[in-house]
């Protein structure tokens, strides 16, 4: 048990907040207009390339375009990836929530029934149902672009 409490003293002392989500994309238009129509804001573009950035992600002849996406509070920041090279690899865009590795991003949201009505309108659909976990929050999976999986929340006021 010391282990597990000096694991906790690290890393309450090297991690001050996350900064951002980050996701590879192929299409990066639809990947923004999926998280504009969830309510985030954008938060600037650039493209970044050259021998500096290989050297930090371990890739050679990096040419990449990037979006950032927050939320407006502030509070969450979703930087979108669209590599020109090395070309993208795939992963199954399919997979389920239960797959191994990052499976979903979550945002709390006013009115979820809102949210999801306008997905609906836009063509995105509901991974499974929108349900109520006990007396704290009704919760749901959207599935987007390319596969990206999303979970809205929406606090329940006791």
């Amino acid at each position: 048990m010391a282990a597990f409490r000096e694991f906790l003293t690290i890393a309450t002392m090297a991690i001050k907040r996350m900064e951002h989500v980050g996701i590879v994309v192929e299409d990066l238009e639809a990947a923004v207009e999926f998280f504009a129509a969830l309510g985030l804001e954008g938060g600037g573009t650039g493209q970044v390339e050259g021998d500096w950035v290989g050297r930090i992600i371990g890739l050679d002849d990096v040419k990449a375009e990037l979006a950032m996406m927050r939320a407006p509070d502030g509070g969450a920041e979703v930087e979108l990836v669209k590599f020109h090279s090395p070309p993208m690899q795939r992963g199954d865009s399919d997979a389920a929530s239960n797959f191994s590795g990052l499976r979903h991003v979550s945002f709390l949201v006013d009115d979820i029934d809102a949210v999801v009505d306008g997905l609906n309108d836009r063509g995105i659909e509901l991974v499974g149902e929108l349900v109520r976990y006990e007396n704290s929050y009704r919760l749901c999976y959207v599935r987007g672009p390319e596969g990206i999986i999303v979970e809205l929340a929406e606090q329940i006021s006791s």
